[in-house]
């Protein structure tokens, strides 16, 4: 305890310190309020070190958050998932926590109005802020006699061991993976062009780009992407990306598929030069862009503002894809569901931590050859850290694992065959009957909208419902989303699918459920000071059967690794709920025994039996 409290200590002085030099940067350019998001130049959710600012200058690592500084306060706004996270690594900072979405608490432009003076100025890095949110502080700087001064990367004086951008070995996704070449991906892009009216299409989003030409890279920790932006015309494609990583097969593929090589940082001046020769009809998203490229557009560009139509596109995974992930997931589930039974087995008799026990669930993942990495950092969180919802443990903070209580593991890899995403609760011993009416709760509201019919038509705040209804019925509720799109071999988390009981801010809602279409069911309750639990399963979206009132659709489990019996509680059950779990974990078991053998497979039989 004493050298966490001194390790602190040193971490809220020297956080101390960067802000002070923020402000005299700050002085010196003429900006009273600087505003720092979570983002890339591509308005990517989770980025490499290069961008981590807002983590620099705040202490706060949690994956989404914006730093707001003034000459006299800063404030961290964040979701809820990262409630209890933000506060502890905020104590004694001087930053104020202002958690989004609670009654009290402004939003963020409410927030900025309210306390930027008369007549000055507000700040930020152009590239890192979306177009719309951009405008809107221009507006806010304009009404009070201020403006906006938005091409000044404040960090770049002050951070001296900036890690460099990330350029890693580009490689290309065979079509036995991805199921459809750059080719045909392209045409069915200029379709939609063509469709719209427009004459160019730039995209800025790496996942997108990444699916478009089938290229795959490491420049973002446990997202296969390349850091590039692209455009598209009638006839032509231009790859904006680090030259250097391309080595000579991959510049024969892109000369093979007509898409022209040119180097990362000429892409603004390739911006700006639309329309100069006529005019160019620009189909663009702006929620995705930066604001600086919206600066950088020429005057005689007509803009046809549009969500991305390759987010759609590679939402809705292709047969080939589809088979893939069932392979992909079978091969994952037979990796946790080993760790499932190692932790069952030793805990209390070997010494294990949270980060121990993380790598030995990489291992068990890394066996299989497809294995590449995994799909995000593993949140093993024991105890009280189960409450934490994306918690990280480090080595000066992790818990040692008991055999009492329960230990949380959310997890996933990525394989040629797909993306994985899988949270657990496993149950280490004695617990409460709070917990298990908790743990229970959970695994009926997963089970509850896994199995639902529905028409086709419906969206994540359709169907949200299904999961919540039965924590509305008692009082709870959970500070996220049940359900978010997972990626083919690209983001864990990816649009515009989801499940939600409130469209989220700035989400594509353009859209409904269609065949293909792989989302988590992941209900979680969270107690601070005492537990967590979340169960998730990844589901594949597909027709069930059409009759007059319409085409009705389900879901296809795609994940199949045992829910822990020790946890629930049959009585919390109704009997559909039962039959339910009983059918899934005989499903579980017919699907994976074929892995399992001696003690094992005798151990399998009972974690899948009949309640």
């Amino acid at each position: 305890m004493g050298y966490t409290y001194v390790r602190k200590g040193r971490i809220f002085t020297m956080i101390k310190e960067r802000l002070a030099k923020l402000r005299e940067a700050m002085k010196e350019a003429g900006i009273d309020c600087y505003i720092i998001p979570t983002s890339d130049y591509h308005n990517s959710e989770y980025v490499s070190e290069y961008f981590m600012v807002r983590k620099y200058f705040s202490g706060f690592t949690g994956s989404a958050g914006t730093l707001v500084v003034h000459e006299d306060k800063a404030a961290l706004f964040t979701d809820g998932r990262y409630f209890i996270q933000a506060a502890r690594q905020l104590e004694g900072s001087g930053i104020a926590l202002m958690k989004m979405g609670e009654p009290s608490v402004p939003e963020l432009k409410e927030y900025v109005e309210r306390e930027l003076f008369e007549g000055r100025n507000i700040g930020f890095d152009g590239r890192v802020v979306t177009a719309g949110e951009g405008l809107e502080f221009e507006r806010i700087a304009q009404k009070k006699g201020g403006k906006v001064i938005w091409n000044l990367d404040l960090a770049s004086g002050i951070w001296k061991e900036r890690p460099k951008l990330s350029f890693t070995p580009v490689y290309v996704l065979e079509e036995r993976y991805c199921g459809e070449s750059a080719q045909d991906k392209l045409q069915r892009l200029r379709d939609k062009m063509q469709a719209e009216g427009a004459s160019v299409h730039i995209l800025t989003t790496l996942d997108d780009i990444a699916w478009l030409f089938n290229l795959r890279a490491d420049d973002v920790k446990s997202c296969p992407v390349l850091l590039a932006y692209a455009a598209v015309t009638g006839k032509e494609a231009y790859l904006f990306a680090g030259r250097d990583a391309f080595d000579g097969d991959v510049r024969e593929y892109l000369e093979e598929n007509h898409i022209t090589l040119r180097p990362y940082d000429e892409f603004y001046a390739y911006a700006a030069g639309l329309g100069q020769e006529g005019d160019a009809s620009l189909l663009i998203c702006e929620k995705r862009i930066n604001y600086r490229l919206k600066k950088e557009l020429g005057e005689g560009v007509k803009l046809i503002d549009r969500p991305n139509p390759t987010t759609f596109m590679k939402a809705v995974k292709n047969q080939t894809e589809r088979e893939n992930l069932r392979k992909a997931h079978l091969m994952d589930a037979v990796a946790v569901t080993k760790f499932m039974y190692w932790l069952k087995k030793n805990v209390g008799k070997i010494a294990m931590t949270e980060l121990s026990a993380a790598e030995y669930l990489e291992e068990l993942r890394s066996q299989n050859p497809s294995f590449i990495e995994p799909s995000f950092s593993t949140i093993c969180a024991y105890g009280a850290n189960g409450a934490i919802i994306h918690y990280g443990a480090t080595p000066e903070s992790c818990a040692q694992i008991q055999a009492k209580g329960m230990l949380m593991v959310d997890s996933g890899g990525h394989y040629f065959e797909g993306s994985t995403d899988i949270t657990r609760t496993f149950i280490l011993g004695e617990i409460t009957q709070e917990m298990r009416q908790h743990f229970t709760l959970v695994a009926r509201a997963m089970l509850r909208l896994k199995s639902i019919k529905f028409l086709k038509g419906c969206k994540g705040v359709n169907l949200d419902l299904a999961a919540r209804e039965v924590f509305w019925e008692k009082g709870f509720d959970y500070k996220h989303g049940t359900g978010h799109g997972v990626g083919y071999l690209l983001n864990v988390h990816e649009g515009p699918n989801n499940f939600r009981f409130k469209p989220a801010a700035g989400s594509d809602e353009g859209w409904e459920f269609e065949e293909g279409m792989v989302t988590t069911d992941e209900p979680g309750i969270y107690i601070e000071g005492s537990h967590g639990v979340r169960t998730e399963n990844e589901l594949l979206c597909r027709k069930a059967f059409e009759n007059e009132y319409g085409q009705f659709m389900e879901f296809e489990d795609l994940t199949y690794v045992p829910i822990d019996l020790d946890g629930i509680d049959a009585s919390e059950m109704d009997e559909k709920e039962k039959k339910i779990l009983n059918e899934y974990h005989e499903s579980v078991f017919e699907k994976l025994f074929p892995f399992f053998e001696g003690e094992e497979l005798r151990w399998l039989r009972n974690a899948t039996r009949k309640i």
